[in-house]
């Protein structure tokens, strides 16, 4: 069925420029001409926006994917946000001329790009179909553009110690874009930093436990991670079958209800998906109401934020208070120490990572039987952790195999007495006993944490969770780093979310009180990053067809201390690899995400 005009999803990722420093420190991108504000800024467009420009005839999908591709080369070189570019997309999108997507580096797509989990071992190899949610996406009229980058194997090989949040051997490091070298917090990292500098209009990520809240946190976007079942996970690179989901991340609430929308529904490839209390997926945009938070019950679990909250999170701390009497003001009712009963972190950690192990083992191998063209022979959990040992472009071992091994070592699988009962006992910690518990004991619609807090217990409980933008870190705050000094983990002006935590298929609600908020205090618009493309709608020339279109963005050599990017031009002369054969007007970032 296709998407009416309403419903289009607009993303991109991809692009090419000049960059330099202002004397703020900013960085920006040479423009191609002089800008007139004829049409919306790129890193504010909304869906309904693009909806208004394509009805009244001003925009086409081959500009507007030519948009997104010049300011993805503009800045890709130091963002590394963007892994691959689909060679078919510009055809697509001619042929449809309405809609476009993207996607991410571990979510199957059955055409010229890789699906390699940020992996080499991985590079060159077919699938035998293509992901239900890149279907879904298609069917709707979408065009997969690219794939994002991606921490690799979704950050399950490394110890953090050894390794870093959105770096892959094939994709590089990526970075946020608001402060120089800043740890971009997550797996589905390249899909954050995209959106949140309008390389696209929205992206698609993955979550095991974090990995769509948490890059949309840092990236001062909207992540919605949804109800365990409410999309497939059909031929997408996992972690675990019993903890994986799909979901959206968007600059507002609103697109990122369209597109939970597009891709919500039963899945015959997923059984996870049959458990839905639905036959007609809901429209998740009717649930932005302005009003949303009138009326609702909310409650703070005093006890899960403050067992995660240290010094470093005192700013968040105290944006957050205010937050709660901006949900006060707005009509809600706050219900202060809606505790969980029982909160054992360690106790859940032990059982995650008896799941987690198994479930990858399991479940790696089923998806490598899947494929038709597999060059680098790996067919198991044993053939990757070889391959990654052997291979030089894998930084082993710097970047241990830490997981892989511990993985390796266990003497039970995922159908085993003790990873079951591992599982059980989790799903009672995070519902019963935690958020479904301390929910039903107050009679709330929702609760109501930092992001940083939110996402433990609806991880093991697979209940959805969406993150706004609540803040960024002060001028004041000093600056600190990873253990190998590789990402900036804090610094002035970095974002930080609010996140709104509810029962299984509560996410009309958990949408409604999210979008009041965000229309309350429109938090987003509070920092600009440090970094933008600067190419936009008005500089449009049409594309030509004289040159051949491939790309593939290499990683290359980490950025140099930023102090010292102020100084020099950048250059990147990108424009000629790009041919209006292969463009999309939308970059839909499917990513798999997860921490």
């Amino acid at each position: 069925m296709q998407l009416s005009l309403a419903t289009r999803l607009v993303y991109v990722f991809l692009v090419v420029c000049t960059a330099l420093s202002n004397p703020t420190g900013e960085h920006q991108c040479r423009l191609a001409s002089p800008y007139t504000p004829t049409f919306p800024l790129l890193d504010d467009v909304s869906i309904e926006d693009l909806q208004a420009l394509f009805g009244n005839g001003s925009l086409s999908s081959v500009n507007l994917v030519h948009a997104y591709i010049e300011r993805i080369a503009e800045v890709n070189h130091l963002l590394r946000a963007v892994g691959e570019i689909n060679p078919d997309a510009l055809e697509i999108a001619r042929a449809l001329d309405v809609e476009r997507s993207l996607g991410r580096d571990n979510i199957a797509t059955k055409d010229q790009m890789n699906n390699t989990a940020g992996s080499y071992a991985l590079v060159g190899a077919k699938v035998s179909r293509e992901s239900s949610i890149v279907t879904r996406l298609r069917e709707a009229g979408a065009v997969i553009l690219g794939k994002a980058t991606m921490g690799e194997w979704a950050q399950c090989r490394s110890r953090k110690v050894s390794s870093s949040h959105g770096w892959s051997a094939y994709g590089g490091q990526v970075l946020g874009a608001y402060y120089p070298q800043q740890d971009p917090f997550g797996s589905s990292s390249g899909s954050a930093v995209a959106v949140s500098i309008g390389l696209a209009l929205g992206s698609i990520g993955t979550e095991t436990s974090g990995s769509i809240v948490n890059p949309a946190e840092r990236s001062n976007v909207v992540g919605i991670k949804p109800t365990l079942g409410l999309t497939s996970r059909d031929m997408v690179i996992p972690i675990s079958l019993r903890q994986d989901t799909v979901g959206p991340i968007g600059r507002t609430v609103k697109d990122a209800a369209y597109m939970l929308t597009a891709i919500s529904g039963k899945d015959r490839f997923d059984n996870w998906t049959s458990v839905q209390p639905y036959d007609t997926t809901p429209d998740y945009v009717k649930a932005c109401n302005h009003l949303g938070l009138k009326g609702a019950r909310v409650g703070i679990p005093r006890n899960g934020i403050d067992y995660y909250t240290d010094a470093s999170h005192k700013p968040i701390m105290v944006a957050f208070e205010k937050a709660i009497q901006t949900v006060r003001d707005a009509g809600a009712r706050v219900i202060e120490e809606a505790n969980f009963s029982s909160f054992d972190p360690p106790a859940f950690g032990r059982n995650s990572s008896i799941v987690l192990d198994t479930d990858f083992v399991v479940g790696l191998a089923d998806y490598l039987s899947l494929l038709s063209s597999n060059p680098n022979g790996v067919h198991n959990l044993q053939d990757v952790s070889r391959f990654t040992k052997s291979d030089q472009r894998e930084e082993h071992p710097d970047r241990d195999t830490y997981v892989w091994d511990r993985q390796l070592s266990r003497n039970i699988t995922s159908s085993s007495a003790e990873s079951y009962a591992a599982y059980q006992a989790n799903l009672l910690m995070g519902g019963e006993q935690g958020v479904v518990g301390a929910l039903d004991r107050h009679k709330l619609d929702a609760l109501v944490m930092p992001t940083f807090s939110s996402f433990y217990l609806p991880a093991i409980a697979g209940l959805p969770i969406v993150s706004v933008p609540l803040g960024f870190y002060p001028a004041q705050t000093p600056l600190t780093m990873d253990l190998k000094k590789r990402v900036v983990s804090s610094a002035p002006n970095i974002p930080f979310g609010i996140a709104f935590v509810g029962r299984r298929w509560s996410e009309e609600k958990l949408i409604a009180l999210a979008y009041a908020f965000e229309q309350r205090t429109m938090i987003r618009r509070k920092m600009k990053p440090y970094i933008r493309p600067t190419f936009e709608l008005s500089d449009q020339l049409e594309p030509s067809e004289e040159t051949p279109y491939k790309l593939k963005v290499q990683y290359q050599a980490p950025v140099p201390n930023p102090a010292g990017l102020g100084q020099r031009l950048v250059r990147e002369v990108m424009r000629n690899l790009f041919s209006l054969k292969s463009f999309i007007s939308f970059v839909f970032g499917l990513t798999y995400t997860r921490l």
